[in-house]
């Protein structure tokens, strides 16, 4: 009867988010038996409650890995490309655009920086592409409840009462991660008493394929392209905010509301109108002390966490997924081993710390209140930009690319 109860597959999934989700995809695709469960069903439809309402851009690096898993053929017909990554700040005595400069992906090559979709459509298109690849067994509602790891194996207790033995454990399940705490690795987290409102809007003025940030205070205001609504131009917004003032926003009505975010966007496109639910996310920095333990690898925000700034999140996300399918590619034999885990935290670790401290940066200049701050602030983005090997080099560091 035990042995009924043990099912024995190469990877085991614990989170069905996007990153869960198309790691799933990827190691199904590649040969490998792969079981991904998540408490939550996945919301797939915009209007239903619980949908993610952010939006997830995938930079040009991304793309391949998503091609790899099958995903970029159903994904492509609703993307929305990013050519152009625009700065304005905002922190003069008024809400006025003072200074705005253009990062043109043509400087770089002949593709935009990348494609921004809404999180419930990736979720949906993930879903349906799990279904079509026969070695991928996707179990949602199903939690992980248990996890005891040897050098032979890991097995993990599942919350419908069933039990997995997996070479490896991809940790997916998020900045709490359960497989992350039950592998004894800790985290460092930074708080910032911030908070971000994530929504869509419609607008008159066509966004042009760029991606905005407006920076004055308190966070960045970042319109995303999204594909048109209803024949209407439409866009994401991620406004990041002090804790107290995003949940005063959420709270408002719907005219107050749009008349905030149309001054705090510098009428950029015209005026915004409301078309979505405004979703709120607290805003941290976390980094765990190692992204492997014995049988166990962490990727997206299981790993790492960072404020939605230069579409950074998620890519890094996608980024340790490559770099882990790539190992277990390499040498499939000793998949899970502790060779290929050490090889994976040797690459990745650095590599996100680095980041992790630029975003922290930008996150905290982009919050000043003061004026001279903010003064200093556009003074030191207008010298960056006007070296352009100094600007060409900060593009390529955005993508992930040397």
């Amino acid at each position: 009867m035990e042995q009924q109860t043990l099912r024995t597959t190469d990877i085991l999934i614990s989170g069905g988010g996007v990153a869960g989700l198309t790691a799933a995809a990827a190691f199904g695709a590649a040969g490998f038996t792969t079981i991904c469960v998540d408490p939550q069903p996945p919301v797939t439809a915009e209007g239903e409650a619980g949908a993610d309402m952010r939006t997830t851009a995938f930079l040009h690096p991304s793309r391949a890995v998503l091609e790899g898993a099958g995903l970029w053929a159903r994904l492509a017909p609703y993307a929305a490309p990013l050519q152009i990554m625009r700065i304005i700040d905002a922190g003069g005595a008024e809400p006025v655009a003072r200074l705005t400069r253009d990062f043109d992906a043509a400087d770089l090559s002949d593709e935009p920086f990348g494609w921004n979709f809404p999180n419930w459509l990736l979720r949906r298109e993930m879903v349906a592409r799990l279904a079509e690849l026969p070695l991928v067994d996707f179990r949602p509602g199903v939690a992980t409840t248990g996890l005891v790891t040897r050098e032979s194996g890991a097995e993990v207790t599942l919350s419908d009462g069933s039990r997995v033995r997996a070479k490896l454990v991809v940790a997916a399940d998020g900045r709490n991660s359960f497989i992350r705490e039950a592998a004894g690795i800790p985290v460092k987290t930074t708080r910032y008493g911030q908070k971000a409102l994530a929504f869509a809007v419609t607008h008159p003025l066509p966004h042009n394929d760029v991606s905005t940030e407006i920076h004055r205070s308190g966070g960045p205001f970042t319109l995303i392209p999204l594909p048109d609504r209803d024949g209407l131009h439409s866009s994401a917004i991620v406004w990041m905010e002090r804790g107290a003032e995003a949940e005063r926003l959420a709270a408002l009505p719907v005219p107050e509301f749009e008349a905030a975010m149309n001054a705090r966007s510098t009428g950029l496109l015209g005026p915004l109108t409301l078309v979505t639910r405004r979703s709120v996310w607290p805003m941290m920095t976390q980094i765990a002390a190692r992204f492997a333990a014995e049988r166990v690898a962490l990727i997206a925000e299981a790993a790492h966490v960072i404020p939605p700034i230069g579409a950074q999140g998620l890519n890094m996300s996608l980024a340790d997924l490559t770099c882990l399918l790539r190992l277990a590619e390499k040498d499939p034999a000793h998949l899970g081993e502790p060779a290929m885990l050490a090889a994976y935290n040797r690459r990745r670790w650095p590599e996100v710390k680095a980041r992790e401290i630029g975003i922290d940066f930008l996150n905290r200049a982009s919050m000043v209140a003061p004026q001279p701050l903010r003064d200093l602030r556009a003074g030191v983005l207008g010298a960056l930009y006007s070296l352009k090997p100094v600007r060409k080099t900060l593009m390529r560091a955005g993508l992930g690319v040397r």
